[in-house]
C-alpha cells in the first residue's frame, strides 16, 4: 500500500480514536453520576443498577473499539497494515474504508467466524 493511502487510513483511524475516546469518557462518567436519589422501591433500585451496567458496558465496547484501533495504527507503524493477518494476502481496500482495524480479508475473516460458531446460520 502506498504511503499516501496508508496516511489516508492513519487519519481515518486517529478520527476515529478521538471520537470513540470521548465516548467512552461519556458513558462512564453517566455510569459514575447514576445514582438512587433516594430511591426505597426495590424496582426502581433495580432500574438504577440495570442503567449503570449498561452504560458500563458501553464503555466496555468502546474501550475494546480503542484496543483495536490502537492495535490498527501499530500495523501501520510496522508496515503490516492492510495485509490479511491470517493468508498474508492484501485486504481489499473497499474493506479497509468500511473497517479500517480489519485484520483479515473477507474470506479468512468468514473462515474465522465459522469455526468459531459466529455464522448465524451455523448448525451444531
Amino acid at each position: 500500500m502506498d504511503s499516501a493511502k496508508l496516511e489516508h487510513f492513519r487519519s481515518l483511524l486517529i478520527g476515529q480514536l478521538r471520537q470513540h475516546t470521548e465516548h467512552v469518557r461519556t458513558e462512564q462518567a453517566a455510569a459514575l453520576e447514576l445514582s438512587d436519589d433516594g430511591a426505597k422501591d426495590p424496582v426502581d433500585l433495580s432500574l438504577i443498577d440495570v442503567n449503570k451496567e449498561i452504560a458500563l458496558r458501553l464503555g466496555e465496547r468502546g474501550s475494546q473499539m480503542i484496543a483495536d484501533i490502537d492495535q490498527a495504527l501499530l500495523r501501520i507503524k510496522e508496515g503490516s497494515y492492510g495485509t490479511c493477518g491470517r493468508c498474508d494476502k492484501p485486504i481489499d481496500e473497499r474493506r479497509l474504508e468500511a473497517l479500517p482495524t480489519a485484520r483479515y480479508d473477507a474470506a479468512c475473516q468468514a473462515i474465522i467466524e465459522n469455526a468459531n460458531g459466529d455464522d448465524e446460520h451455523s448448525t451444531l
